[in-house]
């Protein structure tokens, strides 16, 4: 089982042709048994594909969850939280289509064309689509029922895992030992699992390697050196024949084939699937040998109103087991629904181990079994790499590969199984890697196998359709949105189309700098300029634009910080050049009135404090608010209230909280050890330090952080821009995460780091995105985009193959040691405060056309549709009780 970064909904595309509906589809009964992701691939594509037709679609489903992502499955630790795994909801909302969760089919009647099932419900089909996917197969082994025994398979077998490991490991008071049966790609992903909880776990494998299926002898045996490194023993050439109980009952011992035994606490089983395929047998439907539904290259089954996809049917006489195969039989069947053909057919997909921390990737003929092949090998035992090319008789024709520890050539190459290399195999695997740099894949080359993509409708999405980006390419043909392992061939393939094409994608600032921002920021660090005039005459034209100058203003911002030599973005230097709600440090509302949003690190706020933001909100009846960020918002200061609001503030020892600016807005965080009884690290402090650290930063968009002190993940750190999760050996760190318009899930960078290394970790990765990322860019679309995708990215900030961490570091500590707070500075100048008035020529003048009305014991802007206003907002909260709108309690006056 793969692990990707992220899974997309399946909606129609641009460039798959939509088939014209057969006549006999026409309010038909279609019914899909089996509510995973086979089942919601086939609804989502059969919505998108025919849009208007007329049939009505039932899946049922056996979980009482709504189909979800279980390639995924061992995400589910990061959160204990199984909605974040809910593939597309949407599917559910078309009124054509009804999911019945927690149901199971039992039967299936082929003469009355009709399922029951577990309640009894008997449902009528005209076509029957049987995706029951596979269960979890355990070898016979006396004692393998003991409690403490679990498969891993569904959101169910990890909860109960993880309920086992926590109960059980306070009943004994010590760490647990575990076992994981079974060390292929999902048996790894179990251990760790495990490992993760604290569980001293070993893996026994049968074989004499681990992932035997899909690696060779030496690419296995250097798997075991990484896995090793992690903690997590490994035992290869054995097998488990029986399981002993403890003293109370549960699980306690296991014995082993070579005559040994471990004492454990907990066993995963992970030795194999097989097709579920009950059903079908009990109705009749042709088997094959080795089980599953026999179909052919139209998915059909011996009954020709019944259809078979994913792992329950037998195409060949194999079941796969991988989720691209799944989904292409999804497509057939829904072409061939809508009169298309379509047809199935099985290719080599390849097998990438992610969710480990250890990489692994390989695909074709591993083992050189075929006739007169080649193997040409590289091997790094010291910095634990290996790699290896299978090839023609005539090391021509690449026909296998294996990739473990660096799996970089992996997503180029796959694609190119049973062709021609272009380049001497040696010098493809050898260290530089570079003689693949410029090779081109044929149009019919599969790149994306989860979504059945190929090179050319890659090609053709950024030639015809104006895909410019690897985002609008994953838009426009889905490839890149299950395992994410494509990306980086998306993009070569984008790149060399554009240049190919002669299609010149600026990445110019603007019309006034044709650098880049990154570009851009590069020679003004090289430069020295230190205002904007001096980077317009030294790199630009003209004199600036609305885009140009608050990004020269946030650059030389960020410079001067980092280099000495501070510039405060909205003091009189740089203010000019921000836009008003930087210039003014507070957020312009709709009726002109601004926002005052205070810092309140991890939310902490002492009750002292709280008072007087109480008072200030009183004395100038402004709304008061709590917002997402974990502070308190007051709205409604006029422009000339600012400074006085600000210096009330100040005194009480708040800061600017920049809600305002293109910068750290704040950093989010749970209980933790302090209160939280779940809690296993103080992910409070954490939190107060990380916004000490990084507050006022200058960035390409805003940053948020969010720490959470457990696997439950309160303070949802995986939707910020940095994500820190505790675990009981230091802290998770996630990147590229955001919510807003265009949420994105965040990546694991890196696992149990202690302190200070998160922090060192922090800072290299914000540091690089304030230097290299596009104006307005968010870190979800830059790590996204970022070249060798969130792998490279780990090397450069993690491993530091650049050698750019300590000079990563040494910026952001410059600029926390040259943080001052702006509201203060604004304070203690009376020529800045003086200002922040209305009227420029008339500083006394208040505006007299902003008008409120009373609602819930405050006051809000007025409407056209409110008849009584009043002048201000003191004036509106004082006849609040003249109004409909009934005063809480707590707000009415004694």
């Amino acid at each position: 089982m793969s692990s990707p970064d992220t899974t997309a909904p399946v909606d129609a595309s641009p460039l798959i042709s939509s088939a014209t509906p057969a006549p006999d589809l026409t309010d038909a009964r279609i019914l899909v048994a089996g509510g995973g992701m086979t089942g919601h691939r086939f609804a989502a594509r059969l919505r998108a594909q025919d849009p208007d037709g007329s049939w009505r679609l039932t899946v049922i489903g056996e979980e009482p969850e709504q189909p979800y992502d279980r390639v995924h499955l061992s995400n589910w630790f990061t959160r204990h939280d199984a909605s974040m795994l809910a593939l597309d909801p949407s599917v559910w909302d078309d009124p054509r289509i009804t999911l019945v969760a927690g149901d199971k089919v039992e039967a299936v009647d082929r003469a009355a064309q009709t399922v029951t099932t577990a309640s009894g419900t008997v449902h009528r089909y005209d076509r029957l689509v049987l995706a029951t996917g596979s269960w979890a197969w355990a070898p016979r082994a006396e004692g393998k029922d003991l409690p403490g025994s679990f498969s891993y398979r569904t959101v169910e077998d990890v909860e109960r895992l993880a309920e086992w490991v926590a109960t059980r490991g306070a009943a004994l008071g010590r760490p647990l030992r575990g076992m994981v049966v079974g060390g292929g790609v999902l048996g790894l992903e179990a251990a760790a699992a495990l490992k993760n909880m604290d569980v001293d776990t070993t893996v026994v494998e049968f074989a004499d390697r681990l992932m035997s299926v899909q690696l060779d002898q030496g690419g296995g045996e250097m798997l075991r050196l990484l896995i090793e490194d992690l903690g997590i023993h490994a035992r290869t050439g054995v097998g488990a024949t029986r399981f002993t109980p403890a003293g109370d009952g549960a699980m306690g011992t296991a014995y082993l084939s070579d005559e040994t035994e471990l004492p454990v606490d907990v066993v995963v089983f992970s030795t194999g699937i097989r097709p579920r395929d009950r059903v079908a047998r009990e109705a009749g439907l042709a088997i094959g040998e080795r089980g599953g539904v026999i179909v052919g290259d139209t998915c059909q089954t011996s009954d020709p109103a019944i259809w078979a996809i994913g792992e329950c049917a037998s195409f060949n006489g194999v079941c796969a087991g991988l989720i691209a195969p799944g989904n292409d039989m999804a497509d057939v069947v829904v072409d061939r629904f809508l009169g298309g053909d379509r047809t199935h057919h099985r290719a080599d997909d390849g097998t990438k181990l992610k969710g480990v921390g250890v990489d692994a990737a390989a695909f074709g003929d591993v083992n050189a079994v075929s006739p007169d092949a080649l193997e040409v090998s590289f091997v790094d035992p010291v910095n634990r790499k290996y790699r290896k090319l299978v090839m023609s008789d005539d090391a021509k024709r690449l026909l296998g590969g294996v990739f473990v520890g660096d799996i970089e050539l992996y997503s180029q190459l796959r694609p190119l199984i049973g062709r021609e290399l272009g380049a001497d195999p040696s010098a493809v695997i050898a260290p530089e890697g570079t003689a693949m740099a410029d090779t081109a894949l044929p149009d019919d080359a599969v790149v994306c196998s989860c979504n059945n993509v190929d090179a050319g409708t890659i090609r053709n999405a950024v030639t015809e359709h104006e895909c410019h980006t690897v985002g609008a390419i994953k838009e426009c043909t889905k490839a890149g949105t299950v395992c994410g392992s494509c990306v980086p061939t998306l993009t070569k393939i984008l790149n060399q189309e554009l240049e190919k094409s002669g299609i010149t994608v600026s990445h110019a600032l603007c019309e006034h700098f044709a650098q880049s921002r990154a570009e851009l920021f590069k020679l003004v660090e090289e430069g020295g300029q230190e205002t904007f005039t001096e980077v317009v005459t030294a790199f630009g034209t003209g004199r600036g634009c609305a885009v140009c100058r608050p990004t020269v203003a946030s650059i030389l911002s960020t410079l001067g910080a980092i280099t000495g030599r501070r510039h405060n973005p909205v003091g009189r230097q740089l203010g000019s050049l921000q836009d008003t709600n930087d210039f003014v440090m507070a957020n312009i509302q709709r009726d002109g009135t601004y926002s005052v949003i205070p810092a309140m690190p991890a939310g902490e706020v002492t009750p002292e404090g709280l008072m007087v933001i109480a008072q200030v909100a009183q004395d100038y009846g402004l709304y008061v608010k709590l917002n997402g960020a974990q502070r308190v918002g007051l709205f409604g200061a006029r422009l000339e209230q600012l400074p006085e609001i600000w210096k009330r503030l100040v005194d009480a020892g708040f800061q600017s909280g920049h809600a305002y600016g293109k910068s750290l807005r704040m950093v989010k965080a749970c209980l933790g050890t302090n209160w939280c009884r779940f809690g296993v690290q103080d992910s409070t402090t954490m939190a107060v330090n990380l916004e000490k650290r990084y507050r006022g930063l200058r960035s390409p968009h805003k940053i948020k952080i969010s720490v959470s002190g457990c696997a439950r993940e309160c303070a949802e750190a995986q939707a910020k821009d940095v994500g820190v999760i505790a675990t009981n050996r230091g802290w998770n760190l996630y990147v590229g995460g955001n919510g807003g318009a265009q949420p994105a899930h965040g990546k694991l960078l890196a696992e149990d780091l202690d302190d200070a290394t998160l922090r060192r970790c922090i800072d290299r990765f914000l540091m690089l995105y304030v230097r290299e990322a596009d104006k307005l860019q968010r870190t979800a679309r830059w790590v996204e985009e970022y070249r060798g995708g969130i792998e490279e990215l780990r090397r450069v900030i993690v491993d530091d193959t650049l050698g750019i961490g300590e000079q990563l570091e040494e910026s952001m500590q410059r600029h926390v040691d040259s943080y001052v707070d702006e509201w203060a500075e604004a304070v203690n100048d009376p020529e800045r405060a003086a200002k922040f008035v209305s009227f420029v020529n008339a500083p006394r003048e208040t505006d007299d056309e902003l008008r409120y009305v009373p609602e819930r014991g405050q006051a809000r802007p007025a409407t056209a549709e409110d008849f009584v206003t009043y002048g201000s907002l003191l004036e509106a909260r004082e006849h609040g009780d003249e109004h409909e709108d009934p005063v809480p309690a707590f707000a009415q006056q004694p």
